[in-house]
């Protein structure tokens, strides 16, 4: 049996979504941003969720297991703009179970 988890995203305007995230769908962050429309078309998921981009980027608000930053996304987040010491990409945070409870901010465009 699949579980749904919930996740708070905070969008770029300030208002805070919880959103249910399927943990059976192999998607991501960035994917289920787009999915609930909580970005404008074309200003998030610009690289296809490739960490080349960082269009994507997000702040962990709260203490949630997530898997290390790989090297891809260390060297986008080395590039990006408006870094801080909780960013990850939205497109290499996939959702688990592990996940439920997690709650971002997305990164103003840069």
């Amino acid at each position: 049996m699949t579980e749904d988890v919930t996740i708070k995203i905070t969008d770029r305007k300030g208002i805070i979504h919880e959103v249910l995230a399927p943990t059976d769908m192999n998607m991501n962050v960035m994917e289920l941003v787009c999915a609930y429309e909580l970005a404008p078309e074309g200003t998030i998921g610009l690289c296809g969720g490739m960490a080349m981009c960082a269009s994507c980027q997000c702040y962990v608000l709260n203490q949630v297991t997530l898997p290390e930053r790989n090297d891809d996304e260390e060297a986008m987040l080395s590039e990006a703009f408006n870094v801080k010491d909780n960013s990850r990409l939205g497109c290499q945070i996939y959702i688990t179970n592990a996940l439920e409870g997690l709650e971002i901010a997305l990164a103003p465009e840069s």
